[in-house]
């Protein structure tokens, strides 16, 4: 396997909504759920769920969730990354019900996306979708949270880097 530096990850990383239909082996899949879980977390309390979805048929379905995204289908394999609310409540009541289980969740997906990009996969952060109907196609149980929805491929494009803004106007020294 290529070894990527972390900030070639960090600035090569892609968005992509169009994917090659070639399949993902369980092995690699499991490979990114291995570095999601190695994010930090409050309390190491590790408050992530993660369910892995090839069928077309709720592919389909979660995209329709996603308002209409279709390219979620068209991904080999989506990840949908849940926050466990109660677990993080149970360490840090609301303050971990309401932020920190958010906060490690996304240090979580940054991590699936980081090691995709580093093992030749892409991937898209989708946070727009009905909360709810994704957590009734999914079978998500009360206290746990679907937080985003991640299809997962081999790249069928590659779009040029966005701008970013000046370090100058985002850098506070003391004080804002």
């Amino acid at each position: 396997m290529k070894v990527v530096d972390v900030f070639e990850a960090i600035k090569g990383r892609r968005s992509i909504r169009a994917f090659q239909s070639r399949d993902i082996p369980s092995e690699i899949v499991e490979k990114l759920i291995e570095a999601a879980r190695w994010a930090p977390s409050a309390g190491n309390i590790q408050p992530w769920e993660f369910v892995i979805v090839r069928s077309p048929e709720t592919k389909k379905r979660l995209a329709e969730a996603a308002l209409g995204q279709s390219f979620i289908e068209e991904a080999p394999v989506v990840i949908v990354v849940c926050a466990d609310e109660e677990r993080s409540a149970s360490g840090y009541g609301l303050r971990g019900r309401t932020l920190y289980c958010i906060q490690d969740t996304a240090a979580a997906i940054q991590n699936i996306h980081l090691a995709a990009y580093a093992m030749g996969l892409s991937t898209c952060w989708v946070g727009a979708f009905r909360e709810d109907e994704a957590r009734k196609i999914l079978k998500i149980p009360e206290g746990v949270r679907p937080v985003a929805i991640i299809p997962v491929g081999y790249p069928a494009e590659s779009p040029t880097p966005r701008s970013r803004r000046p370090l100058k106007q985002i850098i506070h020294y003391e004080r804002f």
